[in-house]
């Protein structure tokens, strides 16, 4: 057990969750967001009905999954999940997802979780995104920990080794499954690809030698599948924009558009898979390899489990044959099928409406972009 002190990025507790929780309910941004999301709210009502609660899981239970279960029954067209015969109760484990939405990849994670009768696991997120402290006060009553990414060159490696330690301590000794993404930041393509950094990340910490530390951990791939992707016009313009400018950077009002957009938007069906845990995996990588080999191999046995278990859709098919140019999956969709993803699509591209001096070439560059999304998937699928 680590005597290291978390309390920098480390989720609420109990203890600490009503002060906390009091102080966020008097935030007129945490207001405008709640009446955002929830036209209909009687906030003084729901304020207090919140500051009432004094457990962390009660709050994720019964309030923010019960919050997601009626925003994806208005925003989806259903979510499935499978594999989770593979999630052996009382285990804790490292969910390690590709990344497609800021807050919901996760959010649904939980949500089928509870789902399923299983605990939820604690969040990785980001600290360039806890633009507000109130943002920070609600993700860590929420069971989220925090990824310091503004520690400049020479604070990077100390904001490593105390974010594997305690990745490492929660599995250890909470026994609290967590989830993060494979890479720093969304695919804004859709290629998914685990970066090795953030592999070698989770294997600092443990007292070991690699392997042992990153078997320590119990990483379980996790696939998640979007049907469409609400920030996918808004993607193709960042593309644009950066390759107009290669020195382009989003705001964070650029972030936070992102955030409400993916949360209330349509995403029609939405897919998560979990795969089998990766020990087996690194017991076979050769005893005698060296660190870069062993996180090389690990990566790719991430990527091969993300990729292998998409769930795909007509839209992931027919970018693909419009991509090439080819017929090749033309079984896998209709004529109706068509219609709407070319309605989709237009509709989406047609949301770009504030960048200078637009033009058709632009139009279809950032269509090739759309189509490259849903393509993505299906390539690499194919590569298995």
């Amino acid at each position: 057990m680590t005597n290291q002190d978390f309390s920098d990025i480390a989720p609420y507790n109990d203890l600490e969750f009503k002060s906390h929780i009091a102080t966020l309910v008097t935030e007129p941004g945490f207001e405008h967001a709640v009446k955002w999301v929830m036209p209909d709210v009687d906030y003084p009502a729901f304020a207090e009905q919140l500051k009432a609660i004094d457990s962390q899981e009660y709050f994720q239970v019964h309030i923010m999954c019960g919050f997601l279960a009626k925003l994806a029954s208005v925003t989806t067209d259903g979510i499935s999940a499978d594999g989770f015969e593979k999630y052996r109760k009382g285990e804790a484990y490292t969910l390690i997802s590709n990344h497609r939405d800021i807050v919901l990849d996760a959010s649904l994670l939980n949500l089928c979780l509870v789902r399923e009768g299983l605990p939820t696991c604690e969040v990785a997120i980001g600290n360039n995104l806890l633009i507000y402290p109130w943002i920070n006060d609600l993700v860590r009553l929420n069971k989220s920990f925090i990824v310091k990414r503004d520690t400049g060159m020479r604070g990077a490696l100390e904001a490593a080794k105390h974010l594997s330690a305690y990745i490492h301590h929660a599995i250890a000794d909470k026994r609290q499954s967590v989830w993060i993404a494979h890479r720093e930041g969304r695919a804004k393509d859709s290629n998914d690809r685990t970066q090795e950094s953030l592999v070698k990340m989770l294997g600092l910490a443990g007292g070991g030698s690699l392997t042992e530390n990153l078997k320590a951990i119990n990483l379980m791939p996790v696939a998640i599948s979007y049907e469409y992707d609400p920030n996918d016009y808004l993607k193709a313009r960042e593309f644009l924009l950066r390759k107009r400018d290669p020195e382009f950077k989003k705001s964070q009002r650029d972030d936070l558009f992102s955030m409400e957009t993916g949360l209330l938007q349509q995403k029609g069906h939405v897919h998560l898979s979990l795969t089998e845990p990766m020990n087996p995996h690194i017991d076979a990588i050769a005893p005698d390899a060296d660190k870069a080999t062993i996180v090389s191999h690990a990566c790719s046995d991430i990527d091969n489990a993300i990729h292998s278990h998409y769930k795909l859709y007509p839209i992931n098919y027919i970018a693909y044959d419009q991509l090439t140019g080819e017929s090749r999956f033309k079984d896998r969709y209709t004529a109706s099928d068509m219609e709407k993803v070319e309605t989709y699509i237009g509709s989406q591209l047609a949301k770009v409406d504030d960048v200078k001096d637009l033009t058709a070439a632009d139009m279809d560059y950032m269509r090739k972009m759309v189509l490259t999304m849903y393509a993505n998937p299906l390539r690499n699928k194919l590569k298995i």
